[in-house]
């Protein structure tokens, strides 16, 4: 099946501005057009578009992201590397969801603080008693 880009946008959410800018840069390798110029996308495309999306949700760098949809293209002789950028990928994606629960942790003990203060009228006699969690940790990377 094929698409304007005005559908593919509605399907995704993602701006027209955006998908001609991923086509600029290279991240649809196989999007075609049509003899009048018009960008037309398949449901490979729509795929591809869901990888670029991924991608850089997780922070990748758009030269990175390049890089994949050009060994893509070169098809089976570049499959090591692109298992090895997804495991790296990988890697990276887990220490941000890490330095994420830290900080998830630490908003749920002050939350948790706050409500105490709020539910006593005032935070009189809670202040300096508390240990925020991952405070060791912290000093010591700090230090």
């Amino acid at each position: 099946m094929s698409y304007t880009i005005q559908e593919v946008s509605r399907m995704t959410g993602i701006p027209t501005t955006t998908l001609r800018y991923y086509d600029k840069e290279g991240l649809l390798p196989f999007l075609e057009r049509k003899p009048s110029g018009y960008r037309v996308f398949h449901d490979i495309d729509i795929a591809s578009l869901q990888i670029v999306e991924c991608l850089k949700r997780t922070g990748m760098p758009i030269a990175d992201i390049r890089t994949f949809s050009q060994w893509v293209l070169e098809g089976d002789t570049t499959l090591e590397k692109r298992l090895e950028m997804f495991q790296k990928r990988r890697e990276a994606v887990q220490a941000q969801i890490a330095a994420l629960q830290e900080s998830l942790d630490v908003i749920d003990y002050k939350c948790e603080y706050y409500s105490k203060a709020v539910a006593k009228g005032t935070e009189k006699g809670m202040q300096g008693k508390d240990e925020l969690p991952h405070y060791g940790e912290f000093v010591s990377h700090a230090g």
